[in-house]
């Protein structure tokens, strides 16, 4: 099954973890182990998903996968979080997404007798090391009292997401988890690539794991460091240098590409200066739908931020009831 992509997290992750080898090692990396016994790895399905709403795709993947739990019929959501700062409300975005999931099941089987099992797992990136410090489980979101809670337990959801927050994870521990070397490469870069100047030498140790990429998984792997790293073609010379011809003519020749199909303009300075600009327009679009015509002040405000301040607007902008909230936070 074809997966589309929007942003190059979007597409190294569906690219690579729809595959049933590299996210059947993820999974097993996070499901408490009673659960994984359970779990058909074997019958791993990848199924129609795209929950993610349009003005949100910049900041999150998601894959579903169709298997069986102990002989029933059940599913598998995967969401990656793409941006510096977590989703305060992500147990309900997955809620959402379990509805959806659902619903689906139900379209596409309306003999049905009852819901299959969706199990929610949540991948947080951190790149800039902000570690996950929200809450997991839906009913710690909701606003009552410990007595009241209590008292309507029953009568309110429940729902606990299985988090795997990659910015608490060092990297010694993904290179020691059991799994394939495409999948293994998927979680490095994307807890170490954004805005990283020195990729050329953080990846020396992965060697054997970009040796062993094959098909288009190699220059997925480098259009993903040009994009969303700060470290040019020059800066990987000892890297492919490492790697051997085909590794080299890979880089190459998609550094020349995306440069011929203007997504990179050059590295260091120009290429943080791009990002900024692209991430003011997203921004900027991400408002403008949410609240109307801005005020002038607010859009050069946006314009002149640095990246840091536009990833921290952009994520409170997804909760914020007001423009005001977004740029003075209590």
């Amino acid at each position: 099954m074809a997966v589309q992509s929007s942003s190059p997290h979007d597409g190294l992750f569906k690219a690579i973890c729809s595959r049933k080898a590299e996210i059947a090692g993820i999974l097993r990396a996070n499901l408490p182990e009673p659960l994984a016994a359970r779990l058909d790895f074997d019958c791993l399905e990848l199924q129609p998903a795209g929950f993610i709403e349009q003005n949100l795709r910049a900041f999150y993947s998601d894959l579903l996968f169709r298997t069986h739990l102990s002989g029933h019929d059940a599913y598998v959501y995967v969401l990656v979080e793409h941006q510096s700062c977590p989703d305060r409300f992500m147990p309900m975005r997955m809620l959402r997404y379990i509805l959806m999931t659902w619903t689906q099941h139900l379209d596409a089987h309306p003999n049905s007798k009852a819901l299959p099992a969706v199990i929610p797992l949540v991948v947080h990136s951190g790149p800039r090391g902000e570690r996950w410090n929200y809450p997991t489980e839906l009913g710690e979101l909701i606003d009552i009292d410990d007595k009241a809670r209590a008292e309507l337990a029953e009568h309110l959801p429940s729902l606990k997401i299985l988090l795997d927050d990659l910015s608490q994870v060092d990297i010694a521990a993904i290179q020691a988890r059991d799994l394939t070397p495409p999948a293994r490469l998927v979680l490095v870069l994307h807890k170490i690539t954004a805005k990283n100047t020195n990729l050329g030498h953080d990846l020396q140790r992965f060697i054997t794991d970009l040796n062993a990429l094959t098909g288009d998984d190699l220059w997925r792997v480098f259009e993903y460091i040009f994009l969303e790293g700060d470290t040019g073609l020059e800066d990987l010379q000892a890297l492919l240098n490492q790697l051997g011809p085909r590794a080299k003519e890979v880089a190459v020749t998609t550094a020349e590409r995306l440069r011929a199909e203007g997504r990179v303009e050059g590295w260091a300075q120009g290429r943080a200066e791009g990002r900024a600009e692209g991430e003011a327009q997203m921004l900027l679009k991400l408002l403008t739908s949410k609240y109307g015509i801005l005020p002038a002040e607010a859009v050069d405000r946006v314009r002149s931020a640095d990246t840091d301040e536009l990833e921290a607007w952009m994520t409170r902008a997804l909760t914020a009831a007001t423009l005001n909230e977004i740029f003075t936070p209590a």
